[in-house]
C-alpha cells in the first residue's frame, strides 16, 4: 500500500483516506521543526522548508533516519543564520503556526526577474494539468505543481498540508538546480494564503496560481514582492490580482 493512504472501514464500506503523521527535521543532529504532512518526499520537504525560511541558500545532503518509524529527517547543516529561540510546529493547515512576531513570518526574498509573458488561457488551463493521483483516491491531499512558461509540468507533489506540496515541489528545485524558478510558474490546487506567496517569492517564482481564493495578505504580499498573482482558476477562467504585465489576453 502506498504510504500516503490507507483504507479505514466506515458506516457503509471502506475508504481509501490520506495519511498524516508528524515529522522532526533535524539539522546536524539538533532538532529544529516539527510539521504535520503526508509521508513521501520528506527529504525534498525538509530542503523546501529550509530554504523557504531563509534557514538554507543551495542543495544540502538530507536522509530519514530510523527514528520514530521513518519519521525524522536529518539535514547537514550549518544553517545559513542563527534561528535563535524560534522552533516551528507546523500543522498541516498552516504554514506559519509557532512564530510568536509579526516581523518573525516575514522572510526576506531576492528581487524577481521580469519572468514569463503567458497567455491568460494558459494560466487558466495550469490546473487541469496538475497529476493529483492521490487526491483521486483519498479526496484529502493539496498539490503544487511546477510549469514551464508554455505549460509543460516539471514536476508535481502532494499532501495533506497545502505548504507541505509546496516545500516538496521547492525542495526537489532546489536540489535539481532550478531554483531561483526564474522563467517557471507554481501552480496550487487551493486557496492562495500568506505562507505560499511568501514560499513562491523565496523561490524566485513570478507567476502563482491558484484554484481558490487568495487572502488580503496574500494580495498585498504578491504586490510588495513583484509576483503574478492568479486567483479562482478553474473553467477557463482566472482572476489576477496583481502584476497583471505578465498576462496577456491571447
Amino acid at each position: 500500500m502506498d504510504p500516503a493512504y490507507i483504507k479505514v472501514r466506515h458506516d457503509r464500506g471502506d475508504d481509501e483516506i490520506a495519511v498524516e503523521e508528524p515529522l522532526e527535521i533535524r539539522v546536524d543532529g539538533e532538532p529544529l521543526a516539527v510539521t504535520m504532512r503526508t509521508p513521501g518526499h520528506d527529504e525534498e520537504l525538509a530542503l523546501g522548508f529550509l530554504y523557504g525560511e531563509g534557514l538554507i541558500r543551495g542543495p544540502r545532503e538530507a536522509g530519514l533516519t530510523a527514528d520514530f518509524a521513518a519519521n525524522v529527517v536529518e539535514v547537514k547543516g550549518p544553517l545559513e543564520r542563527d534561528p535563535g529561540r524560534r522552533r516551528f510546529y507546523t500543522t498541516s493547515s498552516c504554514g506559519v503556526c509557532g512564530k510568536g512576531a509579526l516581523d518573525e513570518v516575514a522572510v526576506q526574498s531576492a528581487p524577481l526577474p521580469p519572468g514569463p509573458i503567458v497567455a491568460r488561457a494558459l494560466v487558466a488551463s495550469l490546473p487541469d494539468l496538475l497529476e493529483q493521483p492521490t487526491f483521486e483516491r483519498t479526496g484529502g491531499l493539496h498539490a503544487t505543481g511546477l510549469f514551464e512558461s508554455d505549460g509543460r509540468l516539471l514536476l508535481v507533489r502532494e499532501d495533506v498540508g497545502r505548504h507541505n506540496a509546496m516545500d516538496k515541489v521547492v525542495g526537489r528545485a532546489l536540489s535539481d538546480g532550478m531554483v531561483p524558478l526564474g522563467e517557471r510558474i507554481l501552480c496550487v490546487s487551493g486557496r492562495l494564503s500568506f505562507e505560499l506567496v511568501q514560499k513562491a517569492a523565496v523561490a524566485g517564482a513570478p507567476i502563482l496560481v491558484g484554484v481558490g481564493a487568495p487572502s488580503s495578505l496574500a494580495v498585498s504580499l504578491a504586490e510588495e514582492r513583484g509576483i503574478t498573482l492568479c486567483g479562482f482558476a478553474r473553467r477557463g477562467n482566472v482572476n489576477v490580482y496583481t502584476h497583471p504585465e505578465r498576462i496577456r489576453s491571447r
